[in-house]
C-alpha cells in the first residue's frame, strides 16, 4: 500500500559524515558526556568556562561592520518602519526600477535592501562574506533565495492541480480527506500572509529536480574544512505537495483514533506521551468495530511488538502503521459521525505512484550528499496541513543517517499548540530506537495564513491565542530539549530565533544544566542582516551561532527581499532596538573619530 512505501522507502543504511566548511571559527573540541543515549556516545575533552554575552554593547556588536554598513543597515530598518512605504514597495520598486533602468536599479538595491539581507548573487560571489562572519564567529547557513515570480492566479492553479489527485480532478470520487487536507482555492496562493518563509509551487517533476540540484549545490557548498555546517531544504520543493496533504491526513486520523480509544478509557486531557491505553479493552473495542478478527487482533498486540505492560502508548500506536506490522494492511479507521469504517489513504494511479517514488528518492539523494559532505541537513516546518508528513518522512531520515551523530535536523513550529506533545515524542523515540535526536526550533511562519484558512474552512485553528502563549510553549519545548541534551551529549538544537528574552533564556538554562559553548549542543540562529546585536556577541563569546544567508541575482530574489521588509515590521516591530543600537554606534564613532572604522 502507498502509505507503506511512504515510510520504508528510505530505509537503508547510513553514509559516513565528512568535514565541511562554514561553521563559526569557534572552539571546536569534542562534547564531553554525561551518560548519552544507546548509539550516541560521548567524548571526553575539557570544557572551558562559559563568557558572559553583553546585547546591549553597540560597539562590541558590530565590531565587525564598517561604518558605511552601519549607514546602511539603520536606513533599510527604518524605511522598514514605515507602513506606508511596506504597504507600496512593490508598486515603488516597480516605479525605480523604470526610471532608473535594469542596470541602476539593481546598484541602488546592491547599496540598500538587497545588500542588506543577500549575500551575493552566486557561490563564488558571497565568499568574502561567508568568511567575514566565519572571521568574528558566525557560521553560514546557505539558501538560494530564488523564486518564481507567479501571479496570485498562476499560484492558485499550480496549487490546485498539484493538490488534487487523478480521481478528485476527474469527479469520479469525492475527497475522504478531512477539511484541512484537502485543496481550497482561496487559500490556493500560499505566499499570502506569509512573510518569513520560501514558497514553492509544483510545475513538473523536471522542475523538482532543478530543486533538487539547487539544494545539492548548496550543501556542496557548506562543506569544508570543520565538521558543524548546516543546509536548509524545503519537502515542497521535491514532489507534488498531493502526497504530503494525503499522508498527513492518514496520520492525523490515526492519531485522532488513538485519543478517541483514549476517551472510551476515560483518559482524556493527557500530555500525549502520558496517555495510555489498556491493551486488553482496545482489543475488545477493534473487534467490535470489525476491523478485523480477534486472532488477528491478539497478534498485533504482542509482548513482542509492545513489550509486557499491558498498555501501550502514542508511539506504541505509531508503530501499528509501520510496515513492518500486519496491521499495516488495514488503514481504515472508524468515522464517528456516520459509524462508518473508512480507508486512510486513496488509491493512486501508476503516474501519482511514480512521482511519489521520486519525490523519497530526491529526499534520499540530499541527505546521501550531506552525509557525504558532512553536512548537518535542516528540514523546513511548512503549513500544518502539510506538516505531519513532513515531520514523519524527516524522521525516517533520522531513523537512518542520525546513527552516530545528528545529520538531520528536524524543525518545529512552537505557535501550534500541540508543539510539546511533537517535540516530547520525538524525543521519546529517539530514545528508544538509540538513533541522535536533532531539532531545531522557531515560533512559525504562517500564523495569519493559517488562522484564516482554519475560520474559512471551518477546523480548529491550530495555533496558540497569544504571541504570550507561543513564548511559553518555546520556552517549555526548549527547556525540555535542553534537558535531554544534559543527559545525551550528542542530541543537538538549534534556537532559530531574534528573540533577545529568549535567547537570555537559552543561555541561562545552558548554564544551569552544565551545558558548555565547546560542547557544540547548542546553535543558535539568525537572518543574515538582521539581528547582529544578537548573533556576533555570541560568537565572539564562542557560541555557535549561525546566519541564514541567502543568495541568487538581484531581480530573482526580490521576492525575498519583500518578505524580509515585512518581517522587520510586523514580527520585529521595525527592529527599533536594533535601529537604536547602530545609531548609538554611528554616534560614537563620530565622537571618537573612529568613523573610517577597519574590522580586524
Amino acid at each position: 500500500m502507498a502509505a507503506r512505501r511512504l515510510v520504508s522507502a528510505l530505509r537503508s543504511g547510513p553514509a559516513r559524515a565528512a568535514p565541511l566548511s562554514t561553521a563559526p571559527a569557534a572552539r571546536e573540541q569534542p562534547a564531553a558526556g554525561r551518560g548519552a543515549a544507546p548509539g550516541c556516545g560521548a567524548a571526553e575533552a575539557a570544557r572551558p568556562p562559559s563568557r558572559v554575552v553583553d546585547f546591549g554593547s553597540p560597539r562590541e556588536a558590530y565590531r565587525s561592520r564598517r561604518s558605511g554598513e552601519l549607514v546602511r543597515g539603520w536606513l533599510v530598518l527604518r524605511l522598514c518602519a514605515s507602513p506606508w512605504l511596506l504597504a507600496h514597495h512593490e508598486q515603488l520598486l516597480h516605479l525605480t526600477r523604470r526610471l532608473l533602468g535594469q542596470r541602476l536599479f539593481e546598484k541602488l538595491m546592491k547599496m540598500t535592501f538587497y545588500g542588506q539581507f543577500v549575500a551575493g548573487e552566486d557561490q563564488e560571489s558571497i565568499r568574502p562574506v561567508i568568511q567575514h562572519n566565519r572571521a568574528f564567529g558566525v557560521g553560514s547557513i546557505l539558501d538560494y533565495g530564488v523564486e518564481e515570480d507567479l501571479s496570485p492566479e498562476e499560484a492558485e492553479r499550480k496549487e490546485m492541480e498539484s493538490c488534487t489527485s487523478a480521481v478528485e480532478r476527474e469527479g469520479s470520487g469525492t475527497s475522504k480527506r478531512e477539511r484541512q487536507y484537502q485543496a481550497h482555492p482561496a487559500f490556493g496562493d500560499r505566499r499570502d500572509g506569509v512573510i518569513s518563509a520560501r514558497t514553492y509551487f509544483y510545475a513538473s517533476e523536471a522542475k523538482c529536480d532543478s530543486h533538487m540540484e539547487t539544494f545539492l549545490r548548496c550543501i556542496e557548498a557548506s562543506g569544508g574544512a570543520s565538521d558543524d555546517g548546516f543546509s536548509a531544504i524545503k519537502l515542497t520543493a521535491l514532489g507534488r505537495p498531493q502526497f504530503l496533504l494525503q499522508f498527513s491526513d492518514v496520520l492525523t486520523k490515526w492519531r485522532r483514533f488513538f485519543h478517541q480509544m483514549a476517551a472510551e478509557q476515560g483518559k482524556t486531557g493527557l500530555a500525549a506521551m502520558d496517555t495510555k491505553l489498556e491493551v486488553a479493552v482496545l482489543q475488545e473495542s477493534v473487534a467490535k468495530m470489525g476491523i478485523a478478527s480477534r486472532t488477528e487482533i491478539e497478534n498485533w498486540f504482542t509482548a513482542e511488538t509492545l513489550g509486557v505492560s499491558g498498555t501501550l502508548d502514542l508511539l506504541d500506536w505509531n508503530s501499528l502503521i509501520d510496515s513492518r506490522t500486519e496491521l499495516s494492511k488495514h488503514l481504515v479507521v472508524p468515522n464517528m459521525q456516520t459509524g462508518q469504517l473508512e480507508p486512510l489513504l486513496s488509491r493512486f494511479t501508476e503516474e501519482e505512484e511514480l512521482q511519489m517514488t521520486r519525490m523519497l528518492q530526491r529526499m534520499d539523494i540530499l541527505a546521501k550528499k550531506a552525509a557525504e559532505m558532512g553536512v548537518r541537513l535542516m528540514v523546513d516546518a511548512e503549513q500544518t496541513y502539510f506538516q505531519p508528513a513532513i515531520s514523519r518522512l524527516t524522521l525516517e531520515m533520522q531513523r537512518k543517517f542520525n546513527v552516530e551523530k545528528p545529520l538531520i535536523f528536524n524543525t518545529y513550529q512552537c505557535y501550534l499548540k500541540d508543539a510539546y506533545d511533537n517535540v516530547t515524542l520525538d524525543v521519546e523515540l529517539a530514545r528508544r530506537e538509540g538513533w541522535c535526536f536533532g531539532a531545531k526550533l522557531v515560533r512559525g511562519a504562517y500564523m495569519a495564513q493559517e488562522r484564516t484558512r482554519a475560520a474559512e474552512i471551518g477546523y480548529e485553528d491550530p495555533i496558540n491565542p497569544t504571541y504570550e502563549a507561543t513564548n511559553a510553549m518555546y520556552h517549555r519545548c526548549l527547556n525540555y530539549v535542553l534537558e535531554e541534551l544534559k543527559h545525551n551529549s550528542k542530541a543537538k538544537v538549534m534556537v532559530a530565533s531574534h528573540n533577545e528574552d529568549t535567547v537570555h533564556f537559552t543561555l541561562r538554562r545552558m548554564e544551569e544544566l552544565g551545558l558548555y559553548p565547546a560542547d557544540r549542543q547548542v546553535y543558535f540562529g539568525q537572518l543574515l542582516g538582521m539581528c547582529d546585536q544578537i548573533s556576533f556577541p555570541l560568537g565572539q563569546a564562542g557560541f555557535p551561532v549561525y546566519k541564514y544567508v541567502p543568495y541568487g541575482p538581484v531581480m530573482d530574489v526580490l521576492p525575498y527581499l519583500s518578505r524580509r521588509a515585512l518581517e522587520n515590521s510586523s514580527v520585529m516591530k521595525g527592529a527599533w532596538r536594533e535601529r537604536q543600537l547602530l545609531w548609538q554606534e554611528l554616534k560614537r564613532r563620530i565622537r571618537t573619530g573612529s568613523l573610517f572604522h577597519r574590522p580586524a
